[in-house]
């Protein structure tokens, strides 16, 4: 897993192999074969690591927030974006390599949305709906938001700052959270 985390960042996961991650792990491809049935669900195993531990920390950083809205919003993010960002190679599994690996996560990135689409609208139950657009449709919008500004931060020659990354999707989820009048 050490080193399908570090390869799978970069240089990636179509370019790396079997046979480099066995190097990299120093295990035999027949010890990699009774782990896993592939490089694409070791690949699964990661992702699905990586997204329930920034599930855990965005959920324990809603649930000790003021109760205000704004405020909650401000923890989420700040959680989400300091989690992903704290290690380059979660970002990039997160953010990169599932849109690059093809067929290999899509039923894993639409589950992970979908938990953290229900965590965006179970902090947001308790107020009122800015428009009579659908809840879920908001929170899938503005997910898909921050994970174009985590794909610029993994992309950039020059990384935006993570201070400024909280607080355009801060921006954006309030825009699109709360009443405009």
């Amino acid at each position: 897993m050490s080193a399908a985390y570090t390869l799978y960042a970069k240089p990636g996961f179509a370019a790396t192999t079997i046979e480099r991650l066995c190097t990299e792990a120093r295990i035999s491809n027949r010890a990699f074969y009774e782990c896993f049935g592939g490089r694409e669900e070791l690949l699964r195993a990661l992702h699905e690591r990586c997204v329930e531990e920034t599930l855990a920390a965005v959920a324990k950083a809603l649930h000790d927030a003021p109760g205000s809205l704004n405020d909650r919003i401000n923890a989420g993010i700040s959680a989400y974006v300091a989690f992903a960002t704290a290690d380059w190679r979660r970002a990039r599994i997160m953010h990169l390599e599932v849109r690059r690996s093809g067929d290999v996560l899509t039923l894993a990135r639409q589950r992970a949305i979908a938990a953290f689409a229900q965590l965006v609208e179970a902090a947001w139950a308790d107020y009122p709906a800015p428009t009579p657009v659908s809840r879920r449709l908001v929170a899938l919008g503005v997910i898909g938001a921050l994970q174009e500004l985590l794909i610029e931060w993994v992309l950039a020659e020059e990384q935006p700052p993570v201070d400024e990354l909280v607080a355009a999707a801060v921006h954006i989820f309030n825009r699109s959270f709360t009443t405009v009048p």
